[in-house]
């Protein structure tokens, strides 16, 4: 079966290109399930209701998330009542939400299972993403063969230690939140893909998605500023998998880079 892991979807520019892109996506590349990180798709930082949805109705099955999960309060009770979205499992127990779902395929009864793990390197305290997922392993390999991760993490270092960490236990680890799309994909010797970031659907002409002016205003200042997200043409970045859904290998990825017009 192909899964598709879109980066981190920023504001209304981000979601409009997904909506617009995703069904040619889907249908071209055979896409069975797609994942997306969406907690920058309100307003570019935080993720509420309306934006969730307007990723489900594009065809998104399932939305990962990450430290801005919490940036609007109206999604908590989506959080509790929603299985297509999820926040990172090794937040606190108490937390809102879960940090793994279990969906159906399009095309096959094939249950394929998503885990959001945070990291913790030059990121706001969390539980060890590395024991809390061992943890949960056991748990939801019950529930589905083919498991994929989004590792949202600042470090390159501990998105390249979570897919070798889970080589063989799961089926691609996939990393998200710096927006910026790394070049390292590939197959681990023990059939689980791996890409250090995925990339982010957002503003071409910005940085990570937000106003050129208002971040270099920053820099330059390091006075507090509005950070808007930016317009014009937006990449739709992301990678496609390939996995054997008897065994959940993986056999292949291969990254996607889109431009879709304003």
């Amino acid at each position: 079966m192909r899964l598709l892991f879109l980066g981190d979807v920023v504001g209304r520019p981000g979601r409009r290109a997904v909506a617009a892109l995703l069904p040619r996506l889907i249908a071209r590349e055979g896409i069975e399930f797609v994942v997306a990180n969406g907690e920058n798709a309100s307003a570019g930082k935080g993720i509420d209701p309306r934006s969730a949805a307007e990723l489900e109705d594009a065809g998104v099955d399932v939305i990962t998330t990450g430290n801005h999960v919490w940036q609007n309060r109206e999604i908590i009770p989506y959080l509790r009542e929603s299985d297509r979205i999820v926040r990172p499992l090794n937040f606190a127990p108490e937390t809102p939400g879960v940090g793994w779902t279990v969906r159906k395929a399009r095309r096959s009864e094939t249950r394929v299972a998503v885990v959001n793990l945070i990291g913790r390197a030059f990121m706001a305290p969390a539980e060890c993403p590395f024991r809390t997922v061992a943890d949960a392993l056991p748990g939801i390999h019950r529930e589905a063969t083919v498991v994929l991760v989004d590792m949202h993490a600042e470090a390159t270092s501990e998105k390249v230690g979570m897919g070798r960490f889970l080589d063989g236990k799961v089926s691609a680890v996939i990393g998200s939140h710096t927006h910026v799309q790394t070049a390292d994909e590939s197959v681990l010797p023990g059939g689980t893909a791996h890409l250090s970031d995925a990339g982010m659907c957002g503003p071409e002409d910005s940085i990570l998605g937000v106003r050129t002016d208002r971040v270099l205003e920053r820099f330059l200042t390091q006075m507090p500023v509005r950070f808007d997200v930016a317009s014009g043409p937006v990449v739709v970045q992301g990678a496609v998998i390939d996995v054997d859904e008897t065994t959940g290998r993986a056999s292949a990825i291969v990254r996607i880079r889109e431009r879709v017009e304003a």
